[in-house]
């Protein structure tokens, strides 16, 4: 469920991505005005001064052009539609989600499941469900894929919303300017457990960042067998109980046990007898029920 706590918006920008796209929304708003401000004005005007107890003005049946007018009503939408266009292109690619905003970004994978976001940090050793944490300051570049259906990715006041489907990647890429909390999710349905599919996101002080992985060192282990428990269809709460941890609605940190686990949940789409007989992590079928349920 959505935490009045966390940052949900696009329109509380917690990095440079999410700030352009709320600075594209006042441009689009004030441009528009353009054509609607005399709409709203000018039609109450209209009906009052030629209202049929007072009429005023000449009258004109004949009447049937005038150039000022025609000017004006091609002109500005016109010119309005040119300059919406062109500030959409200058946004379009300025958030392209595939360009870094900076050198050596924090890598991050992501892999979307049913009901759930595992995240995977190859640089720290250390990987998470549940929970996305970054330091202010750093670019990140989250590369994505899914082991079930086709995902949407969005964490709105940091970046904007990306597709992952199972056996391909993309990418995402963004900042933090200001530490603070958000809310990420999977905006694709997906089954029972989909309004269930949501996350924190954690902005860090360089510092901060340090100590929280350093608590990853403490979780049980992400191999083979942890992740086939995970791909189980299953909402966070359950997963911790599949994994022997108390069940909770609190992230799973996990020690990363083998360092190509993402490539092995990509890889197993791609082998040579086909997807079906690959039972390598997890399989590649629909995924099982957890054993708690995901309906509770």
């Amino acid at each position: 469920m959505a935490s009045s706590t966390l940052q949900q918006s696009f329109l509380q920008p917690m990095g440079p991505v999410a700030e352009e796209q709320f600075s594209h929304l006042l441009r689009v708003v004030g441009i528009t005005m353009i054509v609607i401000l005399p709409v709203l004005v000018g039609v109450p005007l209209i009906l009052w001064r030629y209202r049929y107890t007072k009429p005023r003005g000449d009258y004109t049946p004949e009447w049937e052009f005038s150039k000022k007018l025609e000017y004006a009503l091609w002109g500005v939408p016109v010119l309005v539609v040119i300059v919406l266009a062109s500030w959409l292109w200058y946004s379009t690619a300025k958030l392209d989600p595939y360009k870094t905003l900076g050198p050596e970004p924090l890598q991050v994978q992501a892999v979307g499941l049913d009901w759930k976001w595992l995240f995977i940090y190859p640089e720290e050793g250390v990987a998470t469900v549940g929970e996305l944490a970054v330091p202010v300051g750093r670019p990140v570049e989250i590369t994505l894929t899914t082991d079930t259906v086709m995902q949407s990715f969005l964490i709105a006041p940091l970046a904007g919303q990306i597709y992952a489907m199972p056996g391909m990647t993309t990418k995402l890429n963004f900042s933090a300017t200001r530490a603070g909390a958000a809310e990420g999710e999977n905006t694709q349905f997906n089954g029972s457990g989909f309004g269930r599919q949501k996350f924190t996101v954690r902005a860090l002080a360089p510092s901060d960042y340090a100590v929280w992985v350093a608590e990853g060192a403490r979780g049980p282990t992400l191999d083979e067998r942890s992740y086939a428990t995970l791909r189980r269809q299953s909402v966070l709460a359950d997963a911790r109980t599949d994994l022997g941890l108390e069940k909770s609605a609190e992230p799973i940190m996990m020690t990363l046990g083998q360092e190509d686990a993402f490539q092995q949940i990509i890889a197993k789409y791609h082998g040579p007898g086909g997807a079906s007989s690959d039972g390598r992590w997890g399989g590649t079928g629909l995924p099982q029920a957890g054993m708690a349920g995901a309906d509770k």
